[in-house]
């Protein structure tokens, strides 16, 4: 827990000469060891040895967090843009894991795009999809305060998947082709059977949300990948250079996030930030925690 973080650089550590008491900063979730073979090979998402914040670290749900000399080595850690807030900024780690998901992907100018999930990450994937020139972008979900709450990103097509067969939505919407990119931002079993029908010949099929590590398989068409050509493929985490590109995307208004962020709460209100996302009662929470020096 608290894996996207950014803030202000209160006390520097020996042999650091790149930051300065009072910088603001954007760190990175995901560290690869940069030396490994998947890392040598450019693939440092599936580092060998990829350790993370919040899990092999303490993360940002405090007052101070030490940043591991590992992050900087591999240039973790990014200066914040004066037109931003550190909140803004923070929002560069999950949008870092979306970019490499639609690089994966293959989302280029002019596509169709199908988002399945209308939690954060599907409002970042339909932002970024604009972003990449994305000529149609839908988005479903099955809970329709959830897809009410994430309109603000307007998509093209809201579509109520409790109350609308999505495949047939997605077929109607484009003229009985299918999508050229679908994208299962959620951890769902269906979302992931039903995407393979979704996509149009030649399509593409993100498996972006994982599943429980204790029930990951699914019932797949493989005809479906067969006959159509699909190109399925998996998008896990982000790389450094990914952090950096998604805070440009912020700061430069590309991807807009600050409509995202919901609820602001301090730190002695974690418990309360943690069951507004379990009922999905907002986007984005941010915990603010305070520092008195």
């Amino acid at each position: 827990m608290g894996h996207e973080v950014a803030g202000e650089v209160v006390e520097v550590g020996t042999g650091v000469d790149a930051w300065r008491v009072g910088d603001r900063v954007q760190v990175i979730a995901a560290i690869p060891d940069g030396s490994c073979f998947q890392c040598r090979r450019g693939f440092q998402t599936v580092c060998e040895h990829l350790e993370s914040i919040g899990y092999h670290y303490d993360g940002g749900f405090a007052e101070l967090m030490r940043v591991p000399a590992k992050v900087l080595a591999v240039d973790g850690v990014n200066r914040i843009p004066d037109q931003i807030e550190p909140a803004e900024a923070a929002i560069s780690e999950p949008l870092a894991c979306v970019l490499n998901g639609q690089e994966l992907a293959g989302v280029h100018e002019g596509d169709s795009v199908v988002v399945v999930g209308a939690g954060p990450i599907g409002c970042l994937h339909v932002r970024l999809a604009r972003a990449r020139g994305a000529a149609q972008v839908m988005l479903i979900d099955v809970n329709a305060s959830r897809l009410e709450l994430a309109s603000r990103v307007k998509a093209d097509a809201l579509i109520d998947g409790s109350s609308t067969d999505p495949i047939a939505a997605v077929r109607d919407l484009t003229n009985g082709r299918g999508a050229d990119v679908v994208i299962t931002a959620a951890a769902s079993k269906p979302a992931q059977e039903q995407a393979l029908a979704m996509a149009m010949p030649r399509g593409r099929v993100s498996l972006f949300g994982g599943l429980p590590k204790d029930d990951p398989i699914i019932r797949s068409d493989s005809n479906l990948i067969h006959y159509r050509e699909l190109n399925v493929v998996g998008a896990y985490g982000s790389a450094p250079r990914h952090n950096r590109e998604a805070l440009e995307l912020i700061a430069s208004g590309r991807v807009p996030v600050i409509d995202l962020l919901t609820h602001r709460l301090p730190l002695d209100r974690v418990a309360d930030a943690l069951r507004i996302v379990e009922k999905g009662e907002g986007i984005k929470v941010v915990i603010e925690p305070t520092h008195a020096g």
